[in-house]
């Protein structure tokens, strides 16, 4: 018997990645947004969740990629945390997909900088490659480096 795992997941571009489908709280279309001045270039600013404030995380500034283009609205990916809530923006959704531990491979020892703090590991599939981000990395802010 072989260990799996459920991913909840989503597209940057044409990149796949994943969360544990356990940390997903819930997939919102796109809310409007309320910026907070002087918060960090990953922080888009915040939403009105139901009543809740969730604090909305740019996904693709957060792993170094370029920006969205500007008619696509991003969809909000609900995160909890031991904070709250916390909403990562990705371009788009996928599936709930489930993988064997033989499918799964440790990031390379050649991936260096923000990339290989925020990558759990990569799961090979028949059609692409599923990156599996490490939540508490990916919404904690970037520390200066000096």
């Amino acid at each position: 018997m072989t260990d799996s795992h459920q991913y909840c997941t989503f597209y940057l571009g044409d990149q796949c990645f994943g969360l544990d489908v356990l940390r997903v709280q819930e997939i919102v279309r796109y809310q409007p947004l309320t910026l907070v001045p002087l918060a960090h270039p990953m922080i888009r600013g915040l939403i009105n969740l139901r009543g809740q404030i969730v604090t909305a995380i740019d996904l693709r500034e957060r792993l170094g990629l370029p920006p969205r283009l500007e008619e696509l609205e991003p969809v909000n990916v609900v995160v909890q945390t031991d904070e709250g809530a916390v909403s990562l923006l990705v371009d788009e959704i996928g599936d709930v997909l489930e993988v064997t531990e033989e499918q799964f491979e440790r990031p390379p020892e050649t991936l260096q900088g923000t990339a290989r703090d925020l990558i759990q590991g990569v799961y090979k599939l028949a059609d692409r490659l599923l990156v599996i981000l490490e939540p508490e990395q990916v919404l904690s802010l970037p520390t200066a480096r000096t």
